[in-house]
């Protein structure tokens, strides 16, 4: 009983140790939200548990040494014990990043769960996993605390409400929304945000037509005379229409357009003269049937996508002649390749190129710019900006762009302007 009593002491050690050098990280940190708190202490867990397998694996190889054969139980009690203690430790840090993190994203959780059972990868991954969530909560944190520190200056807080139209083929859900975290970090620095709820495949002009309706109501409901839109990819032309043919031009004060292809898309020009006739309408069929049951009115899928044609875009282009009176930029992005772009962005991406050059995965980049301003981002690396991570498709924080901080200095910049 001597032998298991020292043994049990020398892990309670190993452990209060770990423990002890942890307990500075758990209240040495402000951490900003419940689910970034879930991560941390995932984070701690599986920390304590890399630290406690590598020392109690040294420790138990030294009293094999010394213990064998006479204390053969007494060692195996204390590996019992030890087993356990890491078994917890483990599962309790997986099951908390698993559970809370946004950044590890579906493949590296799916990569980590197959890798889980072989020798050393595993560590590898393991670590992998531990770094990852661990950038997302310090990243947050800072994140956080900069809204705090600016919060009294209210940046985003423009003269006119915020008016967000979304692209085709999306909708504005409640509680899933079209511009991921965006929204939520121009709230938190002051702005009055409004979406544009219109059908998610419909012809320019009906959708412009929707948006006219809309503008008014906003007008009405926020007693502001004016709005200023921020539009994506078709939400762009959408609006461009509904300013040019619909008669609510003096009620926009700005219209910025975020990788919108105003010259087209040769891309989809090429796959609408080669499908089938009957493919086309089959395809057209399913997401019509399927957006009706969403919401969408009359959702014309065929007449969404002919209109982002190359020659339709460029007739456009000339038509939809927006006043002086409004203030007029866009923004566009590249990929570096398409690694850089998630499913189906990384696939449409060299067909893109083939047919229109640097591209976003959908739009070229001669097609985004507009206005008087024009931004191409364009960070360092080999992944770039995709069309989906304009709008924060994927909630995923790029290292060289931080999406919401765009938005707010976007916005910002508009405030400055007196809009």
């Amino acid at each position: 009983m001597e032998g298991g009593a020292y043994l049990l002491l020398l892990w309670l050690f190993i452990i209060g140790g770990i423990a002890v050098n942890a307990m500075p990280l758990v209240f040495g940190l402000k951490i900003p939200s419940l689910r970034l708190k879930v991560c941390h202490h995932g984070v701690i867990c599986l920390k304590s548990f890399v630290w406690s397998l590598i020392l109690s694996a040294a420790a138990h190889i030294y009293l094999a040494v010394t213990l064998l054969p006479d204390s053969w139980a007494d060692l195996l009690w204390s590996v019992l014990v030890c087993c356990i203690t890491l078994f917890i430790m483990f599962w309790n840090g997986m099951i908390s990043v698993y559970a809370a993190s946004v950044q590890l994203g579906i493949r590296k959780r799916i990569v980590g769960v197959m890798l889980g059972l072989l020798p050393v990868v595993n560590l590898i991954m393991l670590r992998r996993i531990i770094s990852t969530v661990s950038e997302e909560i310090y990243f947050e944190k800072d994140k956080a605390e900069l809204n705090e520190k600016r919060k009294a200056e209210e940046i985003c807080r423009t003269k006119y409400p915020l008016l967000f139209v979304h692209g085709v083929f999306f909708r504005d859900f409640e509680h899933l929304n079209y511009w991921g975290r965006i929204p939520e970090e121009i709230i938190k620095n002051g702005g009055r945000i409004y979406y544009g709820n219109h059908q998610s495949a419909a012809s320019v002009r009906d959708s412009g037509e929707e948006l006219a309706a809309r503008i008014r109501g906003v007008i009405a409901e926020s007693g502001c005379s004016k709005v200023n839109i921020i539009a994506h990819s078709k939400g762009g032309l959408d609006c461009r229409y509904a300013i040019a043919k619909c008669g609510v031009s003096h009620m926009v004060a700005s219209l910025t357009t975020i990788n919108t292809p105003h010259r087209g898309c040769l891309f989809a020009e090429y796959l609408l003269t080669k499908l089938p006739e009957k493919m086309q309408k089959t395809v057209a069929a399913g997401y019509n049937a399927a957006a009706a049951k969403l919401g969408d009115q009359k959702p014309d899928f065929l007449a969404a996508v002919s209109d982002l044609r190359a020659d339709i875009c460029k007739a456009y282009d000339n038509e939809l002649t927006v006043p002086d009176s409004i203030y007029k930029q866009s923004v566009g992005s590249l990929l570096k390749s398409a690694v850089g772009g998630k499913f189906p962005l990384n696939f449409t991406y060299h067909m893109v190129k083939y047919f229109d050059g640097p591209n976003d995965g959908l739009v070229s980049e001669p097609s985004f710019k507009f206005g008087e301003d024009y931004t191409l981002l364009t960070p360092g690396g080999l992944r770039g900006i995709s069309h989906g991570d304009m709008i924060d498709l994927n909630r995923e924080n790029i290292k060289g762009f931080d999406v919401r901080e765009f938005y707010v200095g976007l916005i910002s910049s508009l405030r400055e302007k007196g809009l």
